[in-house]
């Protein structure tokens, strides 16, 4: 872990030592539960839009009937190739 200093208003302060006391945890562990908070929030908001930009950039192909059928063909090929143990379900 590495130690960083940070500067908060004193009502982020009073709000952070209150949430603490009343978790019975350090300000610290508030706030990297925060920060963690904060990065997976963020990395949802980024596939979200890297899925909206990636939105119909297929639509123009005439060939995917195809391409979908030659992968569930590579798929079933590679299933049947796998040894009987790995594919136990529920393991």
């Amino acid at each position: 872990m590495e130690r960083t200093q940070i500067y908060l208003t004193d009502e982020q302060h009073r709000a952070i030592e209150a949430i603490a006391e009343r978790r019975e945890q350090t300000k610290s562990a508030i706030i990297r539960e925060a920060i963690d908070r904060y990065i997976a929030d963020s990395q949802v908001s980024r596939r979200r839009e890297l899925m909206h930009q990636a939105a119909g950039i297929w639509a123009d192909r005439e060939d995917l009937p195809e391409f979908f059928e030659e992968l569930r063909r590579e798929w079933d090929r590679d299933i049947l190739d796998e040894p009987a143990e790995s594919l136990s379900v529920g393991q």
